[in-house]
């Protein structure tokens, strides 16, 4: 009985220990604290917790819900919890789940801050100046736009959702303000990529890489933290008009090492130079004479480059395009075109092709020169008129010309352009055929007989005749005698009387007298007077008593042909001589009427 009695006491007093020892514990607690607790019971909106002290206490059952509203606890959980408030009316103590997390992580951030730990975050949201990012426990960090990447990011939300590791260079707890940093990292393992990198780098090793950026004289390929210069020479044996038709930012790409310059850090690449030169035996591929295809990759004014074949290519000169020359290549080609051509030349030192296509079709010139000689008659269409000349097209690539001095014996044609006119159908004779320089001489002149072999006999000096004005210079008047035969009048040959332009007199298709005053066969040339056919005129005008009128030396002269009407220079003469008649002369008009009809008809 008395040992019953002292276990009880013995356990009393160990009760009351305990009891005391809570009752001290929970003395010492303020708020603010974070305990840990076990969970009770679930309420319909609240849990309670018991902290191990002389109360329980209660959170709200939403800090436990997960992102879809749905409570994630059970009765027996342990939770750590931050005390509120020691006491409510209703006896309990005020705990928040929530806010313990809160304090928790930012305790963890802090001392992963002071051990210079990287934290893992999500990046959740664009904000003014760069992105929001979510770390431990929902704690929302910044990053700076800057500090995204080696590189500024033009499109910032495409970050939005990835998951990356960061390095804090901020932290305020007081503040709640954390900024992050991924340029940091990005930077040191770039250090340490690039000091591996340039231990093992050598010139004539092939490495692979990535396409970094592209400019119009290249591409920068990063190699492992240091960027090497792939230039648009290098890329390909073939044609690259901008390095954009090879590659895209990001590809992957195996080069050679060219150059690299350690002390610089300056890298040269060569695509190329990863496979063989074609041009090792282009000669024994593409023989000259032989014909080849290919693709027509570029046009210039002296010719069109053919693509071969990759790094392969050659040129056809404009002159070797077409038998007759055309004004542009790109008249006879474009871009893309397939074109078969002959192999003219290789030159393997400066790797060059010379290609041609007229050769494809038989030469004219030879053509030509079998169904022709000196002295046929050939007819023609004129090609295109000059200043000198007219061009007759005889065959299909060969053309004639015919200088403007073989174009009539007796027309001086200073302007073939007033004869002829492009398509006008004409006959020529063949004068001569130079083989060196592929040129042929036309006559269209001598089609017929020289008109100068009876010139002199026809026209003799002094004949008197009536003439056509064909056209007016400063210098003088040309005359037509007959048709195809010109004369010239001079300026002095005119009048007697000063004159400064000739069409103070005279105009063009006017019908006059003149006198042939020289004849040189030599020069081809026939001069003329109208003052002296004039004088002469004024001379031989006399009174003709037996027939009761005057009489002029058109009578007595030889008339030449006529050239059309219009009032002749004899018609003004005798209406300036009218005062000359005397008073007992028979009536003049009448007389000179009827003698001038009938020497006209004579």
């Amino acid at each position: 009985m008395a040992a019953e009695t002292s276990t009880d006491a013995s356990a009393g007093e160990s009760f009351a220990a305990l009891f005391e020892a809570s009752v001290a514990r929970a003395d010492s607690l303020r708020e603010g604290d974070i305990v840990s607790g076990t969970v009770m019971s679930i309420a319909k909106d609240a849990v309670v917790v018991d902290i191990g002290y002389k109360s329980e206490g209660m959170i709200s059952l939403s800090e436990f819900s997960d992102h879809t509203g749905t409570a994630q606890v059970a009765p027996g959980d342990t939770v750590d919890v931050l005390i509120e408030s020691k006491e409510t009316d209703d006896g309990l103590v005020l705990l928040s789940k929530e806010k313990a997390d809160k304090l928790k992580v930012w305790d963890e951030i802090s001392a992963a801050c002071e051990r210079d730990e990287l934290i893992e975050g999500t990046i959740t949201a664009r904000v003014k100046g760069g992105l929001s990012v979510t770390i431990r426990g929902g704690v929302k960090a910044f990053l700076p736009g800057s500090q995204v990447d080696l590189r500024p990011v033009r499109n910032l939300d495409k970050l939005i959702g990835q998951t990356y590791e960061f390095k804090v260079i901020k932290f305020n707890k007081k503040r709640g303000n954390i900024v992050l940093s991924r340029r940091v990292l990005l930077e040191r393992e770039r250090d340490e990529l690039k000091a591996r990198t340039l231990q093992n780098l050598e010139e004539g090793m092939v490495v692979t890489g990535v396409i970094k950026n592209i400019t119009e004289y290249g591409a920068f390929v990063d190699l492992g933290g240091i960027d090497g210069l792939l230039h648009i020479t290098d890329m390909s044996w073939g044609r690259v008009s901008h390095p954009s038709e090879v590659f895209a930012v990001g590809d992957e790409v195996t080069v050679k090492v060219l150059k690299y310059n350690p002390e610089t850090e300056r890298v040269s690449l060569g695509l190329k130079q990863t496979v063989e030169d074609p041009w090792t035996n282009v000669a024994e591929k593409y023989p000259v004479g032989g014909k080849v295809s290919g693709k027509v990759v570029s046009i210039t004014d002296y010719g069109a480059f053919v693509e071969l074949e990759p790094g392969i290519e050659g040129l056809i000169h404009v002159s070797e395009m077409s038998w007759r020359k055309p004004k542009h290549p790109s008249k006879l080609l474009e871009i893309g075109q397939d074109v078969e051509a002959v192999i003219l030349d290789i030159d393997i030192v400066n790797k060059r092709i010379s290609l041609g296509l007229k050769q494809l079709e038989p030469d004219p010139w030879e053509v030509f020169t079998r169904k022709y000689n000196p002295g046929d008659i050939i007819r023609g269409k004129v090609r295109s008129v000059t200043d000198y000349g007219v061009f007759v097209g005889i065959e299909e690539g060969v053309d004639g010309m015919v200088h403007k001095s073989d174009l009539s014996w007796t027309q001086r044609i200073n302007n073939p352009s007033d004869v002829y006119r492009k398509g006008d159908e004409v006959e020529a004779i063949i004068l001569s055929i130079n083989h060196d320089e592929k040129k042929v001489s036309l006559g269209i002149k001598q089609l017929y007989e020289d008109p100068w072999t009876r010139i002199p006999v026809d026209y003799p000096e002094a004949t008197v005749l009536e003439v056509r004005i064909v056209s007016i210079a400063e210098f003088g008047v040309f005359v037509e005698l007959e048709r195809g035969i010109e004369g010239l009048v001079p300026l002095s040959e005119l009048s007697y009387d000063r004159i400064d332009d000739p069409r103070q007199i005279v105009k063009e298709g006017q019908i006059v007298k003149a006198e042939i005053i020289d004849v040189n066969p030599g020069d081809r040339r026939i001069t003329l007077s109208l003052k002296k056919a004039e004088l002469e005129n004024l001379e031989a005008i006399k009174f003709d008593e037996n027939r009761g009128g005057m009489r002029s030396a058109s009578e007595d002269r030889k008339v030449g042909p006529s050239g059309g009407g219009g009032a002749t220079l004899g018609d003004v003469l005798k209406a300036k001589l009218g005062d000359l008649v005397t008073s007992d002369a028979p009536p003049a008009p009448e007389a000179d009427s009827s003698e001038e009809d009938s020497s006209e008809e004579e």
